[in-house]
């Protein structure tokens, strides 16, 4: 089993203020409440085995690491010192464990070096949505973005429309599928990202704007499919 780490983030201060909501979470898992424990990991578990891929190949590694972060939850949650979220605090396990094993797998992951990478192999919008140089309006829009409010509720929310979301982050790049994740779904700040990904500011906001765009563009294809169907 991999050594767990703790400790919080440096940048951290003691003045730290936690919300009551993770008082509350952290004195049911100290108090051993396991309804609790199975509620955290249903939330968490599919985001922690995403970030946990990129540090390692193998999604069975993957999953032994997420395992592994939420051990050491329970292992140190009586040291556990509000100077932090929980959710800073269990990013920061899973991270230090997934490091861990890809340690042992002799590989290291430069996430920065991905990204730049990736942000140099495509525009962030599509080239042929803007008319080319030479006509009256160039780089104006050919087709404007689709206005999702200007749809009925009942379709953005529907469990297909929910459906192809989810197939559309699945597709992202790895690092904009971890980003968007962790930032639109579970709800890290940019700073969490940053930090645990090794990422820099503006590299954290590109990747994610990138992979907004994607997801749009996939929502919007459906949506004009269904509605001239």
């Amino acid at each position: 089993m991999a050594t767990v780490k703790t400790s919080l983030p440096r940048a951290q201060t003691l003045d730290y203020a936690a919300p009551p909501e993770d008082m509350r979470l952290v004195e049911a898992l100290r108090a051993g409440d396991e309804q609790v424990f199975s509620s955290l990991v249903a939330e968490h578990g599919a985001t922690m085995l995403r970030v946990a891929s990129l540090y390692v190949r193998d999604r069975a590694v993957a999953e032994e690491v997420v395992q592994d972060a939420w051990l050491g939850v329970l292992k140190g949650i009586d040291r556990f010192e509000v100077r932090a979220s929980f959710k800073t605090w269990l990013l920061r396990i899973l991270t230090n464990t997934a490091r861990t094993h890809a340690q042992r797998e002799g590989r290291s992951i430069p996430f920065s070096a991905v990204a730049g990478f990736e942000d140099d192999r495509e525009p962030s919008v599509d080239p042929d949505r803007f008319l080319p140089e030479g006509e009256r309006w160039a780089s104006h829009w050919v087709s404007s973005p689709r206005r999702f409010d200007e749809l009925p509720e009942s379709r953005l929310l529907s469990a297909e429309t929910f459906a192809l979301t989810q197939a559309a982050i699945e597709a992202l790049p790895d690092v904009q599928r971890v980003v968007i994740t962790m930032r639109d779904i579970a709800g890290f700040s940019a700073e969490e990202v940053c930090s645990e990904l090794e990422l820099t500011g503006g590299n954290q906001r590109v990747l994610l704007h990138r992979g907004r765009t994607r997801v749009r563009r996939a929502l919007e294809e459906y949506f004009d499919a269904t509605a001239s169907a």
